[in-house]
């Protein structure tokens, strides 16, 4: 019998790409409430008890009903793709290669938190050279990004898309979150292992998809006053035997004269890249991922087939 998959937000951004990434898939039973019936309580939670992976594409106090709507002898697993779980120990926090146990933990989990899009790439540059004692957990680090905007759903989508709407947005780009009180913070935080809370500066750019996610960082307030080289190094021992995270070689990294956001749109990969110059003690640590690949839906979809034993 095929694993049942229900998402539950199917008609917003995040669940259109997840039931698009699914479209092809003859492994996978997925059920489905027609867009006219997604308020109706009744049928989200019969189709939430029914299926084997339930993937939460919704708001937070939204994705915690949808939780409390599981039977008590219900089997059902659950992906959440808000941030309502991300920091709850009791939630497997779902990004695969944060180190070599955590495919296993979310394989084994029956809860599982997504990760943020801007987090992934921030967590992906700290972590590894936290774990290599690279970088003192005290550090005071800062994260610059920049997201395409269908990172802000719907909403912002119309107000960047039609200029008729009333509150359209003409920027070509805009920071926000300038109370530096961002709900990113705790995930990028806890899952970075920083002690020190870091300044975290998001914005958004004037295309659909892509991101770019910077950690800017002084080589002499690290442990040891690393060379590039040797933080180039544990990115890639950290990312060793995986295909999603491409750790780019320095060799091809040094000529590069631009980043595009949207080199990555459409795929699940993440690629970082480690930018300086050798002996003059700084580096630009940088990802560049879909917000709504690796950042969001292909992440969901990556986790689910964890949970089912389909990962290749």
């Amino acid at each position: 019998m095929k694993p049942k998959i229900f998402i539950d937000g199917e008609h917003g951004t995040t669940g259109l790409q997840i039931r698009q990434r699914l479209a092809d898939r003859n492994d996978l039973d997925v059920l489905t409430i027609p867009e006219a019936e997604r308020r109706n309580a009744g049928m989200r939670q019969e189709r939430l008890n029914e299926a084997d992976v339930a993937i939460l594409c919704l708001p937070d106090d939204a994705a915690r009903e949808s939780v409390s709507m599981l039977d008590g002898n219900n089997s059902t697993r659950v992906i959440d793709t808000s941030t309502a779980n991300r920091v709850n120990p009791d939630w497997a926090y779902g990004f695969a290669e944060l180190d070599g146990e955590q495919s296993g933990r979310i394989a084994a989990a029956r809860f599982v938190a997504n990760p943020g899009c801007y987090p992934t790439g921030a967590i992906a540059l700290i972590r590894p050279l936290r774990q290599a004692g690279l970088l003192p957990a005290d550090y005071p680090v800062s994260v610059n990004a920049v997201s395409g905007y269908s990172g802000g759903g719907k909403q912002l989508i119309a107000q960047m898309e039609y200029a008729t709407a009333a509150d359209h947005i003409d920027a070509p780009h805009f920071l926000y979150g300038l109370s530096l009180t961002h709900k990113h913070v705790a995930e990028l935080r806890l899952h970075g292992l920083l002690d020190r809370r870091p300044i975290f500066a998001p914005s958004v750019g004037r295309f659909v998809q892509g991101m770019i996610v910077q950690v800017p960082l002084y080589l002499d307030l690290l442990e040891g006053a690393p060379s590039l080289a040797r933080v180039h190094e544990a990115l890639v021992d950290h990312y060793a035997g995986q295909d999603v995270v491409e750790v780019v070689p320095l060799a091809e990294s040094g000529p590069l004269a631009r980043i595009d956001p949207t080199a990555l749109n459409g795929s699940n990969r993440m690629k970082l890249y480690v930018f300086g110059t050798e002996g003059n003690g700084q580096t630009n640590l940088v990802a560049v991922l879909d917000n709504l690949g690796k950042g969001a839906s292909g992440a969901a979809v990556q986790n689910m087939d964890l949970m089912l034993g389909l990962a290749a």
